[in-house]
C-alpha cells in the first residue's frame, strides 16, 4: 500500500478521457530526457480535452495555466475508462511533469495504468463510485490509501477506493526499474 496521504486540488474529466487529449500529438516532438523540453510535456497535459468532457462550463480553466509549466491542481479525478487510446508513455509523464500526483478514476485503460505505475509517474486509484459526478473541480481532496478512502474536505464527503494491491510496491519504489533494482532483479553497478 502506498503509505503517503496526498492532498490537493481536484481537477475533473468526463469518461474516455484517451491518451490524445491528455497529450496531443503534435506535441510530442519534445525530449523527455532534456530538463529545458521536458517542462514543456507539463504545459500542454491535457490540452487536447474537448469543452464536454472537462467537467467545466464551456471555456473552463486549463489543468495548466497559459504561459506556465506546472498546475495548481494536484488530483485528477476522472470518469470511466480513463487514459484509453494509443499506449504512449508520455500521457502519463506529461501528468506528472504538470505536478499531478494521483488520479482517482472508476475504471483505467489497461496500458495507461500499467504506463502510470510502471513510469512511476501518477497513482492510479480505483473509485468505487464514478466521483466525477461528484467532486467539482477546485475541491480539496486528500486521499488516504490506508484507509482506502478519498475525503472531499471542501464537502465534507468521503469516498472509498480500491487498495493498490501488489501495484503499491512498484508505486513506493518509483517505477518498475526501481523496484527491479530494489529487489536484486537488475543488477546495480557502481
Amino acid at each position: 500500500m502506498s503509505k503517503q496521504k496526498i492532498t490537493g486540488k481536484a481537477f475533473v474529466l468526463g469518461r474516455n478521457i484517451d491518451t490524445d487529449q491528455i497529450i496531443p500529438a503534435e506535441h510530442l516532438v519534445y525530449s523527455l530526457d532534456d530538463p529545458e523540453e521536458r517542462k514543456f510535456y507539463g504545459r500542454h497535459a491535457l490540452s487536447g480535452v474537448p469543452d464536454e468532457q472537462s467537467g467545466l462550463p464551456e471555456g473552463g480553466i486549463p489543468l495548466v495555466e497559459e504561459d506556465a509549466f506546472e498546475s495548481e491542481f494536484s488530483i485528477i479525478v476522472g470518469g470511466p475508462n480513463f487514459g484509453c487510446g494509443s499506449s504512449r508513455e508520455h500521457a502519463p509523464a506529461s501528468l506528472d511533469i504538470a505536478g499531478v500526483e494521483a488520479i482517482i478514476a472508476p475504471t483505467f485503460a489497461r496500458i495507461f495504468y500499467r504506463n502510470s505505475v510502471d513510469g512511476g509517474f501518477v497513482i492510479p486509484y480505483e473509485s468505487l463510485e464514478n466521483l466525477s459526478k461528484e467532486v467539482e473541480t477546485g475541491d480539496e481532496l486528500e486521499i488516504d490509501p490506508e484507509k482506502q478512502t478519498v475525503t472531499n474536505t471542501t464537502q465534507n464527503k468521503s469516498y472509498k477506493i480500491r487498495p493498490l494491491g501488489s501495484v503499491a510496491d512498484i508505486v513506493n519504489a518509483g517505477g518498475i526499474f526501481e523496484f527491479a533494482r530494489k529487489e536484486g532483479m537488475i543488477d546495480v553497478k557502481n
